[in-house]
């Protein structure tokens, strides 16, 4: 009788410490304990654009709305603009070095540091948004991407698209190819470096100096964003005409990045959330774009007279070759840029294909 008490006792005490202890085995095993459920962190996102700047700027704002209210207040993220924290150029060192754990710009920027990094943001007469988005989620294109900045302890999202982008403001129309000869233009990541096969002066500046740039005749045609973020610049009041034929950004994504050790510090939940913020703001920010672009184009045609115009076919033409003469030197110099461009046309020949026949011929349908 005393040895059937003894294991009815353990037994019993067995089943307690199971039902007590359950919850905190499953805890562990998600990365997060009852002690760390609690636990606030606090977060620096440095950006490239001016403080609440609509598109690009307001995007990392929502980005910190979204991961406060998702994780009940256990990650705050403070947003600041370019120059507050850091120089608009320096958002790559700032996560890299973790004086920031988060950042918001484009991976073209830092094609003097990483020439491959271009791929994931624009490539002239490349993929549009839809295309570099499936490449990206579905066709391997992250884990290049994050293969690429690893390096660098910095981890890789997307972080929202402007769609196709205007071909720019200029001062003089552009007639011939021969208009192009030593022109001045702010046009960053390989666009630039096709402007300058084709005779051109390319510039790199930040947003926040280009209307006294073009003002002040320290350039004489820029290209920025498009109608939604060139309005607000006022960019049609020191340029008389705009190019609409994109061709150098035919979809250019941004970027998030974090810092590597910051995002492993964090509970796997809250891991999870800044993971799922990114894509919603991915979305989002294209959504915006498409929304409100064609109500300011209508605005600076109508209520600015804006000359609107498009390049001439043989300025095309040279822009395309230039554009194969560029990406053909890259993937000679550098062995990453190779590699990743290989993957990045191998889709693109593909969705290029498919959209000819579906997308492609929606648009003349309609």
């Amino acid at each position: 009788m005393m040895k059937f008490l003894k294991l009815f006792g353990l037994i019993f005490s067995l089943v307690l410490l199971n039902a007590c202890g359950g919850a905190n085995e499953n805890t562990s095993d998600a990365g997060v304990s009852n002690a760390q459920s609690t636990e606030v962190h606090k977060w620096k996102l440095v950006t490239s654009w001016p403080k609440n700047f609509p598109g690009l700027g307001s995007a990392p704002e929502r980005f910190a709305d979204y991961v406060n209210e998702m994780s009940a207040g256990r990650l705050q993220v403070t947003v600041y603009g370019a120059g507050e924290l850091v120089p608009g150029f320096e958002v790559f060192n700032a996560v890299s070095s973790g004086s920031a754990q988060m950042g918001h710009s484009g991976a073209y920027y830092w094609k003097g540091k990483i020439p491959a990094a271009p791929i994931f943001s624009a490539i002239p007469f490349g993929m549009n948004v839809t295309e570099m988005n499936a490449w990206l989620h579905y066709g391997g294109g992250m884990k290049l991407w994050q293969e690429l900045y690893q390096p660098f302890g910095v981890v890789p999202f997307a972080g929202g698209s402007t769609g196709v982008q205007m071909a720019g403001w200029f001062k003089k129309e552009i007639n011939t190819l021969n208009d192009l000869q030593g022109l001045k233009m702010r046009i960053p990541g390989l666009g630039g470096e096709v402007l300058k096969k084709v005779g051109g002066l390319p510039l790199t500046l930040t947003g926040g100096e280009i209307f006294t740039s073009l003002q002040t005749g320290a350039i004489d045609a820029t290209e920025w964003v498009g109608p939604y973020n060139d309005q607000t610049f006022g960019l049609h009041k020191v340029a008389e005409y705009y190019y609409t034929s994109g061709w150098h950004e035919p979809g250019t994504l941004l970027e998030f990045i974090v810092n590597e050790k910051a995002l492993k510090g964090l509970p796997k939940d809250l891991q999870k959330i800044v993971e799922v913020a990114t894509r919603a703001i991915n979305q989002d920010m294209l959504d915006e774009y498409t929304s409100e672009n064609h109500k300011a184009m209508t605005q600076l045609v109508d209520e600015h007279s804006v000359k609107l115009r498009t390049l001439p076919d043989d300025v095309i033409s040279a822009l395309k070759t230039a554009t194969n003469e560029v990406i053909a030197e890259k993937r000679a110099e550098n062995a990453a840029f190779d590699k990743i461009y290989a993957e990045y046309d191998d889709f693109y020949q593909g969705v290029r294909q498919y959209h000819a026949k579906s997308e492609r011929a929606y648009y003349l349908n309609r």
